[in-house]
């Protein structure tokens, strides 16, 4: 079966002391058990699953064997056969802004304004995402973006108990927010 994981840019896994992977690698799982996050080979059924458990930026096609046990965006088999291996960070990175961006415009269009410290370091998320800013250029918006966040918290809390009681009628809204999201991250990735 076809499914999806990341590892870090050294080819490792996020846990565990296994060495690094190599394309058209196949492993089967030593221990006598399997466990749902705990033991086994873990992965998701797309890159957007698979993305909540991503220690790094390299995606990986891979085969499992059929899952012994899984929920909706995770499994766990004995065996993984890696696929395929490319470093996403950029496309990541895009996605983010876009994903921001557009949770900045819906801020905008409920007439909550937001701070111009925030739209700035979108734009230089953007730079550095094209290799037109410095990570020092980068860190310095994001702080700031962060100081205006932590001066707003207060007022953010008053609107919390508002936002809260909305939530449940917003739940459509919610669920074509993460559709687009999918959609948009496959796009990025040129996956089908």
């Amino acid at each position: 079966m076809k499914a999806y994981h990341f590892l870090n840019q050294n080819m490792r896994s996020g846990f565990g002391d296994e060495p690094a992977w190599t394309v058209g690698e196949e492993r089967t799982w030593a221990g006598k058990t399997l466990k749902l996050c705990e033991r086994g080979y873990h992965h998701s059924p797309s890159p957007y699953d698979a993305l909540q458990y991503a220690p790094g930026s390299m995606l990986c096609e891979v085969e499992v064997s059929k899952p012994v046990e899984q929920d909706a965006s995770k499994g766990v088999s004995w065996t993984r056969k890696l696929l395929s291996a490319r470093d996403i960070s950029v496309e990541l990175r895009i996605f983010a802004c876009d994903c921001a961006e557009r949770a900045l415009l819906r801020e905008r269009e409920a007439g909550r304004e937001p701070d111009p410290s925030t739209w700035d370091a979108l734009r230089v998320a953007r730079l550095y995402a094209d290799g037109k800013a410095s990570k020092g250029e980068l860190m310095d918006a994001a702080d700031a973006a962060y100081a205006a966040a932590r001066d707003a918290a207060a007022a953010y809390a008053a609107y919390a108990a508002y936002a809260a009681a909305r939530a449940a009628a917003d739940a459509t809204a919610r669920d074509a927010e993460v559709r687009w999201q999918i959609e948009h991250l496959h796009e990025l990735l040129g996956i089908a």
